[in-house]
This record gives structure tokens, C-alpha cells and sequence, in this order.
């Protein structure tokens, strides 16, 4: 029996990293949390099946996601480039280990996990993210709606 729970964590402008290119991909990841934390049922058997399915889709947007940050951060010549892409890099080496333990049998909750991405995110949101925001705002020559506007287009460039 599913229990709908609601949000573990709701999109806030506190949140916004001022490019809204990269606040859309942290909503979206923000909503794979959410999706998540309602799948939390009681029902182990059921959460490991949903597990197994939402984790390549949870991986494969967060790789997406660090890549456009990347680029952008490149493309702009952000001088924390390197420990902006280590942190990106220490957070999928955390991930695939919590993988590999879970198909090694070892106890993971979808509980546990939940909130282990969500702690994660806000956290890179609002330490790693914000640093580049200052800088990027400086560089900006296009403003939409008072907000740097930094699209898929110039992260291709």
C-alpha cells in the first residue's frame, strides 16, 4: 500500500543559483528526491524494485546536470573549475559505492538514500553552486527578466 507522503524537499528561490538553465536541473533533480521519498512504502521487496529502476535514471540526470555545470564553468573561464568537477567526482564515486553495496546485498534503505541525495544537493546548491554565481552574473550580457540567462545554446560552446 502506497502512503503519499508529499515533498521531502520544496523548490525554494533561496535555491536559485540565478541561471535558469541550472535551477531548472536542480528542480528536476530536487523532484527525483521527491519521487523517491514517495516510493518510501514499508515494503522492502517493493522498494528494492523501485530502487533498481529510479537509480540509473537518478545517475544518468546527475551526469547530465554536472556536465552542463561544467562547460559553463569552462566556457566562462570560472577559475573553480577543478574543485567544482572534484566535488562532482567524489559525489558519483559516493553513489556508485551505495550501488555497488546495495547489489552486494549489503542494507540500504530507499529511505537512507533519499535523503543522503537530498542532503547532497542542497548542500552542493548552496556552497558549491553559489560560488560560481557572483562570477557569472559579472560576465553576463544578456539578463532575462532581472536573472542571467545562460542557455543550452552556450553551454555547447
Amino acid at each position: 500500500m502506497t502512503r503519499l507522503k508529499g515533498d521531502l524537499v520544496t523548490w525554494s528561490n533561496t535555491f536559485s543559483v540565478g541561471i535558469k538553465l541550472i535551477d531548472d536541473q536542480h528542480k528536476i533533480l530536487l523532484n527525483i528526491v521527491n519521487d523517491m521519498f514517495n516510493h518510501v512504502v514499508g515494503d522492502e521487496e517493493a522498494e528494492r524494485v523501485y530502487f533498481r529502476e529510479i537509480i540509473q535514471k537518478a545517475v544518468n540526470y546527475v551526469k547530465i546536470h554536472f556536465s552542463t555545470e561544467e562547460k559553463i564553468i569552462l566556457n566562462t573561464r570560472f577559475s573553480g573549475y577543478a574543485e567544482h568537477k572534484k566535488e562532482h567526482e567524489a559525489f558519483i564515486l559516493a553513489i556508485v559505492d551505495k550501488v555497488r553495496d546495495f547489489e552486494a546485498g549489503k542494507r540500504l534503505t530507499l529511505t537512507e538514500f533519499t535523503r543522503f541525495l537530498r542532503e547532497w544537493i542542497l548542500t552542493h546548491i548552496a556552497i558549491m553552486d553559489k560560488q560560481y554565481f557572483n562570477y557569472f552574473k559579472q560576465i553576463a550580457t544578456r539578463k532575462e527578466n532581472g536573472k542571467l540567462s545562460i542557455t543550452q545554446a552556450d553551454v555547447m560552446r
